[in-house]
């Protein structure tokens, strides 16, 4: 070997070694470019915590068939509870916005909002989110399915300047699952993520069936799994650490688009970052179904989105060549 061939490769030597030695979380996005099946590596993540004390919303079914109680706060939904009112499984679920080349916005940090309640006999809530740019508008009716341990999501997104093909759409879903959300060094009660395909397309789903409690007086903690289905199915569904380059708001932040999707991140601040498919229109349903299995919570989620497609199809009415769909909340639902 010449002496400038040995030179050229100690060199390379040294520029991987220091790519190797700098922490995951500090890699720049482009070197976690990921195929599909990948697993995100650089966890545990940023220390998870507790989401606002202060609700704008709180709500449940009207009966004790749903065992899940939802609250929002800032805007966004916020701690959700199952399967008993103590045990919460989500810090946030909240809209990301980009054109995929010059903005991207975070609903809680980048929109102002308004509350209202849409029905005195029943606890769902309204929430109307406008960007501060003034581009688009969000409006989200939040409700249980009284049948299902399922929260519910009925969406409308309005572009305020340009149309939509203008804009894409993402959810990003924090986890606490089981009141531990994992992340920094002590990692205490790190949740996973992976990608189901069992319904025929993918969607995200977090457990935690870690049962021993980290509180001396509760002896009842069982496994939790969350299932985040679309009416429309997401185009793209990604897990990754919250904070690591793996993290989706990151990569959008950074890119303004998902630059890495990842099926699994295991053990640690999970975050879920899911692509909305707007191509029939800025009307779509998000359900978050709960279980004590990853069946039980597909299920949850899945059952309540044929319902109200159900629901949806016997309210349409057709007037000559064009049909016209009643979206209506009912008090039960």
């Amino acid at each position: 070997m010449s002496r400038e061939r040995s030179r050229i490769l100690a060199i390379s030597l040294a520029i991987g070694m220091a790519v190797v030695l700098l922490p995951s979380s500090l890699l720049p996005i482009s070197t976690l470019a990921a195929a599909p099946g990948a697993t995100a590596a650089d966890g545990p993540g940023a220390l998870s915590h507790f989401d606002l004390a202060r609700k704008d919303c709180l709500g449940t079914a009207r009966n004790t068939t749903s065992k899940v109680w939802y609250t929002v706060a800032n805007g966004v939904l916020s701690d959700v509870y199952f399967p008993t009112a103590d045990n919460t499984n989500v810090e946030t679920l909240q809209f990301v916005v980009t054109d995929g080349k010059t903005f991207t916005d975070l609903q809680s940090r980048d929109t102002t909002y308004t509350v209202q309640s849409l029905d005195a006999r029943s606890l769902d809530c309204r929430t109307t989110s406008t960007a501060k740019s003034g581009r688009y508008q969000i409006v989200t009716d939040y409700l249980t399915d009284p049948s299902r341990n399922t929260v519910v999501m009925r969406t409308k997104f309005t572009p305020l300047i340009g149309d939509l093909a203008t804009y894409n759409l993402y959810v990003r879903y924090d986890p606490s699952i089981n009141g531990n959300g994992g992340g920094g060094a002590g990692n205490g009660g790190g949740d996973t993520g992976i990608v189901d395909t069992s319904t025929g397309h993918a969607l995200p789903v977090a457990f935690d069936t870690n049962t021993a409690s980290q509180a001396s007086n509760r002896t009842y903690a069982t496994p939790v799994f969350s299932a985040l289905d679309a009416s429309t199915p997401f185009t793209q569904v990604s897990n990754g650490f919250a904070g690591a380059a793996s993290d989706g708001l990151r990569q959008l932040d950074g890119a303004h688009s998902l630059t890495a999707t990842f099926a699994n991140a295991t053990n640690g601040n999970l975050v879920q970052t899911t692509a909305v498919n707007l191509s029939r229109g800025g009307n779509f349903t998000i359900a978050l179904g709960f279980g004590t299995t990853q069946a039980d919570a597909t299920a949850a989620a899945e059952g309540t989105l044929s319902t109200i497609s159900t629901s949806s199809r016997r309210r349409t009415t057709t007037h000559g060549t064009s049909t016209t769909t009643r979206w209506r909340l009912r008090p039960t639902m």
